[in-house]
């Protein structure tokens, strides 16, 4: 039994565009888990940087405190 229906055949295309529905539904799922992914990783380095410019600015004033009191002594 051999297939009849012509490249044109709307059945013929209907299923190719089913399954090409299908895979790029497929894709977005794909891609709209890799979002969600990169939005929760954001959400952990902002806190980290946030985390580390506090940790920073409490550096520099107790640096600055420091120099501050040590220029106060030796005079």
């Amino acid at each position: 039994m051999t297939d009849e229906r012509g490249t044109n055949d709307l059945e013929r295309r209907i299923e190719g565009l089913t399954k090409q529905k299908e895979y790029l539904q497929q894709q977005c799922r794909k891609a709209g888990k890799a979002i969600l992914t990169l939005e929760a990783e954001k959400i952990v380095l902002k806190k980290d940087l946030d985390r580390l410019q506090e940790e920073y600015d409490n550096y520099k004033l107790m640096k600055e405190n420091h120099d501050r009191n040590k220029d106060t002594d030796s005079n």
